[in-house]
């Protein structure tokens, strides 16, 4: 019994110990929350506040449980959701509580059941709207809550404006405190996640296209079975089917967030959206992609696959070297066109001849139904590939596009480099005369060709004469 209990408890410690590994900010983040509570404890433990926030203190403790989140778009988006719907309900229940006293005390409890009842229903309502439900879901079901708090207790509770104007403003501050030390402290951008995910799901895509021929075109007798736990870039692409809820929640936060390093308060934050779903598309293809490298697909090699194999591995390499490209210009923000087109044109014309050699292919054998049998994998293979060029250029426009929209450093080409203005003397011995060393210098100046014409360059040689 004591060595299960031993085993589980290394268990969890291991389990610990890598979930902090694998993102630290966890465990810096768990510190934050730590830290904010104890600082919204002092409404109890220190005596002034209590006094002057009493009991209603609580509220901030439970506003920092509550708004408290990961990353620093999240935070202010549920602290100022809370505090705006706090304040909205708060106003109108107050009012809602002074038109139900008007109407004496036998009309007041129906009063204020009509207008709980018509408030709660629009706003639930309103939650269907998808503006509403992407960014203030939150805020509106605070605001229905505080309403029908402030609507009920109002009318049994005396000294109510006294009650209501404390919990108001443990709750501002309690949101303050998450608000400042979020951002203030290690903070974690959801804008900055965003960027870097999207990045990393392209560069997972790139390293499977570059890997898919190696593995595919291969002879089965000079094959040596390798594990794929040895192979991750095998399956990384999986993660990139599975990140639409991850993206678009990310995008939804970073719309809150202020500026920090090089994304400004108005960076095109939606348009990584439809990034994420060309790279989903793209990621699609490999899913169908990779069936194909299962082991009773992975038979030895056939004639037509031999002669696919040329063009098959440059698409593949190139769309692969052509997603990195994109991957790095997003990660120093510059225009990612100069670096990318390069690959994507060589995949292009690999493409073209993987046409050719289909057509030629498949008409040498056209007339052996068992042939034709045989090269419908591999065939299809192809036909995914191509596909894949599209995906890869769709992807590049997209990267294009939000290189434009959030002014992405331009990168100029290069420049030839043209010979410099130099002055060159003659090498003299030393056993000549005179004569000969006091020979004035040579200047040679080169212009710039213009027109392409090499006639227009001009050699002066002082003093004087033209050569």
């Amino acid at each position: 019994m004591g060595i299960q209990l031993k085993n589980k408890a290394m268990d969890v410690a291991m389990k610990i110990k890598k979930l902090g590994q694998d993102d630290p900010r966890r465990i810096i983040h768990s510190i934050k929350v730590g830290v904010a509570l104890t600082l919204v404890s002092l409404f109890y433990y220190w005596k002034p506040l209590y006094d002057g926030f009493g009991a209603s203190g609580i509220w901030a403790v439970i506003t920092v449980v509550v708004i408290f989140e990961f990353t620093v778009g999240a935070t202010l988006s549920k602290g100022l959701n809370r505090g705006l719907g706090t304040m909205l309900a708060g106003a109108l229940g107050v009012g809602v509580d002074y038109l139900a006293n008007l109407s004496g005390q036998k009309g007041e409890p129906f009063v204020l059941g009509i207008f709980v009842f018509l408030i709660a229903a629009s706003a639930t309502f309103s939650r269907f709207f998808p503006g509403i439900k992407a960014r203030y879901d939150y805020g509106v079901l605070i605001f229905i809550l505080t309403f029908s708090m402030v609507s009920v207790s109002g009318y049994r509770v005396d000294e109510f404006l006294t009650m209501a104007h404390q919990r108001l403003a443990t709750i501002l501050v309690g949101g303050a405190i998450c608000i400042i030390v979020s951002i203030v402290v290690c903070p974690v951008w959801a804008g900055e996640t965003l960027h870097n995910s999207i990045i990393s799901n392209i560069n997972k895509l790139a390293n499977y296209l570059e890997g898919f021929g190696g593995e595919y075109f291969h002879c089965s007798d000079e094959h040596v079975t390798i594990p794929e736990k040895d192979k991750p870039f095998l399956q990384e692409y999986k993660v990139v089917l599975n990140s639409k809820s991850t993206e678009d929640s990310m995008a939804n936060f970073a719309r809150w967030e202020p500026r920090h390093g090089n994304f400004g308060f108005r960076h095109p934050w939606k348009h990584y959206l439809k990034i994420g779903s060309v790279a989903r598309q793209c990621a699609y293809h490999i899913e169908a992609l990779n069936f194909h490298l299962s082991p009773h697909q992975l038979q030895e090699p056939s004639q037509f696959r031999r002669m696919l194999e040329v063009p098959c591995k440059t698409i593949s390499s190139e769309s692969g070297k052509a997603l990195k490209a994109l991957a790095t210009a997003m990660k120093k923000m510059t225009d990612p066109s100069p670096s990318s087109q390069l690959h994507l044109n060589a995949a292009k014309s690999a493409v073209n001849d993987l046409k050719n050699t289909l057509k030629s292919g498949t008409t040498q054998i056209s007339d052996d139904i068992s042939n034709l049998l045989a090269i419908i994998p591999d065939a299809t293979v192809a036909s995914i590939l191509i596909d894949i060029v599209k995906s890869v250029e769709d992807l590049s426009e997209a990267v294009a596009e939000l290189s434009l929209k959030a002014k992405f450093k331009r990168v100029s080409p290069e420049k030839p480099q043209l010979l410099h203005k130099g002055t060159i003397k003659p090498f003299v011995e030393e056993d000549d005369n005179v004569e000969a060393q006091q020979q004035p210098h040579v200047v040679i100046t080169v212009k710039e060709i213009e027109n392409n014409n090499d006639e227009d360059l001009r050699v002066n040689k002082k003093p004087g004469f033209l050569f």
